[in-house]
């Protein structure tokens, strides 16, 4: 798309690529280091909660104080210098402002600004992966109704995986599946803020000093994360959730064709076109050789036994009968990487992947037995993890999203392991999330007829 040269053109004219940040977190931060470093973006305005914080993660990165000083939006669009306020309207309503980066990784945060920003006219790029799994598919007929763009974070593995799909899809091959790798056992799905760091070998102080989030990174760890980026990648690609959750086979990446294949041909798949996440631990505990913990894959079939012959002839990597093979890259840089999706957004118009179906799901699952009267609090905490489903069987059974399972309370018993409907608790029905939430459904109606649960 020759972003760079796109952008060092506005650049050469006066007339930077103007961009607002919402969420000044570790993703946020990443990009902001990268900005600074690129001719032709202007960060205009961050906003966060915490204006401290933003002013501290913007020294962090490198950024001269005399850069974040501006005393008002216009200030900045003047100067070319960056406002910091802990009002996302303010950011939202900015003279000049672009593209917005939603990073705060709230769902009712993330939905609430993407709507203030497509009636402003301006693109989004949706870090926050939790607003997305939870209304994604609604939120981009909202953007292409504003002719604006709503589009996935670059860097992140969605993004990445969704562009792969695009590569495999546009030579003519059958995607068979895409994914990502993680650090998985059964055992971790029980785990919680209280024991994430004894599985990534580190203390609470040393995690503490590093900055490091416990509910975040037990996301991560739980299965909920990777459940969460599933359902975005299986919504924006036409791709097919496991019915029942992730089953995270070990896999290296000399074995992703072989595994990554139907089972009917001897691989761990369902059926073709399927997202799923690979472990980097064997069941024992064992390091998988040449794991590919932080990258993203997809594989795919040869059509024809001529392009088998073409496989063969250029030291493809497939799997025992020559027909599957599979492209990977080792790596995401996060953050680091966001800009390719503000170009894009900003100068070509176009999307690093979009929601563009209600295809798959991640509902709220016991970590434990639940008594009535408990609250809930959602993602990475002690209570719950995400299931990644078909969307059908989630609305069919009237389960309840882990995007809403915060604050909410249980009426009775609910058992270890079991996925919790809407009907097991009391929760808020005014608010935005709720309210969007169920208006997808009803629009997108994936289970053909919904429950009034």
């Amino acid at each position: 798309m020759n972003l760079h040269a796109m952008l060092q053109a506005r650049a050469e004219q006066g007339m930077p690529l103007r961009v607002g940040l919402i969420g000044a977190g570790k993703f946020g931060a990443m990009f902001l280091s990268q900005a600074l470093h690129t001719p032709g973006l202007h960060v205009l305005a961050v906003a966060d909660l915490d204006v401290e914080r933003a002013r501290e993660q913007l020294a962090a990165t490198g950024w001269p104080a005399d850069r974040y000083q501006a005393s008002s939006p216009s200030k900045a669009l003047s100067d070319g210098s960056t406002f910091i306020t802990d009002d996302a309207d303010e950011l939202i309503n900015a003279g000049g402002i672009e593209v917005i980066v939603e990073a705060t990784g709230v769902p009712e945060a993330g939905i609430s600004h993407a709507l203030k920003c497509f009636e402003r006219g301006r693109h989004v790029v949706m870090v926050n992966v939790e607003a997305d799994a939870l209304a994604g598919p609604l939120l981009a007929r909202h953007a292409a109704q504003a002719n604006v763009i709503y589009s996935m974070a670059y860097g992140d593995q969605p993004a990445l995986i969704a562009e792969q799909v695009d590569w495999a899809r546009a030579c003519g091959f059958e995607v068979i599946s895409a994914g990502k790798g993680t650090k998985y056992l059964p055992a971790y799905h029980g785990s919680t803020p209280d024991t994430v760091w004894d599985h990534y070998g580190l203390t609470p102080n040393q995690a503490a000093r590093a900055g490091m989030n416990a509910k975040m990174f037990n996301s991560f760890l739980d299965g909920t994360k990777s459940a969460i980026e599933m359902a975005a990648v299986a919504n924006a690609c036409n791709l097919t959730p496991p019915d029942d959750g992730l089953k995270f086979p070990p896999c290296g990446v000399d074995d992703l064709a072989q595994v990554l294949r139907p089972v009917e041909d001897g691989g761990f798949l369902a059926q073709k076109g399927m997202v799923e996440v690979i472990s980097s631990l064997h069941r024992d505990g064992t390091e998988v050789e040449k794991d590919l913990r932080w990258g993203v894959f997809v594989s795919f079939e040869a059509p024809s036994d001529y392009v088998q012959d073409c496989f063969k002839q250029y030291g493809v990597k497939t799997d025992d009968t020559g027909r599957y093979s599979a492209l990977y890259r080792p790596f995401h840089l996060i953050g680091l990487e966001l800009g390719v999706s503000v170009i894009a957004a900003g100068i070509t118009g176009q999307a690093t992947g979009v929601a563009n179906d209600f295809r798959a799901d991640v509902v709220a699952t016991a970590k434990r037995g639940l008594e009535g009267g408990e609250v809930l609090d959602g993602e990475g905490g002690y209570t719950v993890y995400g299931t990644l489903m078909p969307a059908a069987k989630s609305c069919r059974e009237g389960y309840l999203p882990i995007g809403l399972a915060s604050g909410v309370t249980t009426k009775s018993h609910i058992a270890n392991g079991q996925p919790i409907r809407f009907s097991d608790v009391e929760f808020d029905d005014t608010t935005l999330a709720y309210k969007f939430r169920r208006e997808m459904e009803a629009r997108f109606d994936p289970a053909g007829s919904l429950k009034n649960d």
